[in-house]
């Protein structure tokens, strides 16, 4: 954890706040100073607040696809138009075993559906789940047809 300019407080990669204090985002400009360490399954199933959501908060879940060697390390999940993200999604709320290898309570997934965020012509507005279907996608692991679907999705 890194603390930033307006009293706020960053969780991020260390590489990431180099950044960000090279762009003047944290209390002492070329400065940043870790606060706390935390790893990525101590965040599992905790509540944030996601202002763009029509939410009052989400959980932050576990995504195996994201790297700490490039941005932040934590992202926002948009499985509306993600295939990977609606994948996971979608297996988290449906196959207690991932829930339980991932300490990931059902409260925290199941009573969200993924939030439209754009109309793409041919897809809809709901692009990842379509073609998750289509392609008959089976797992989050599924990954040369999650890239086929991404491959749709993304152009």
């Amino acid at each position: 954890m890194y603390a930033m300019k307006n009293d706020e407080f960053f969780v991020m990669s260390h590489r990431a706040a180099k950044n960000f204090a090279f762009q003047e985002m944290t209390l002492e400009d070329t400065k940043y100073p870790c606060l706390a360490s935390v790893v990525g399954q101590d965040i599992i199933g905790k509540r944030l607040k996601s202002p763009l959501a029509p939410f009052e908060f989400v959980y932050a879940l576990p995504m195996p696809t994201i790297l700490m060697n490039k941005g932040t390390g934590i992202v926002t999940s948009v499985p509306s138009d993600s295939p990977d993200d609606y994948a996971m999604l979608y297996d988290l709320q449906t196959k207690k075993g991932l829930r339980e290898k991932y300490n990931v309570l059902e409260e925290h997934c199941v009573p969200f559906e993924p939030v439209p965020i754009i109309e793409i012509p041919g897809l809809g507005n709901m692009a990842a789940k379509s073609e998750y279907e289509r392609l008959k996608i089976q797992s989050h692991k599924d990954s040369a047809k999650l890239k086929e679907a991404k491959d749709v999705c993304y152009q």
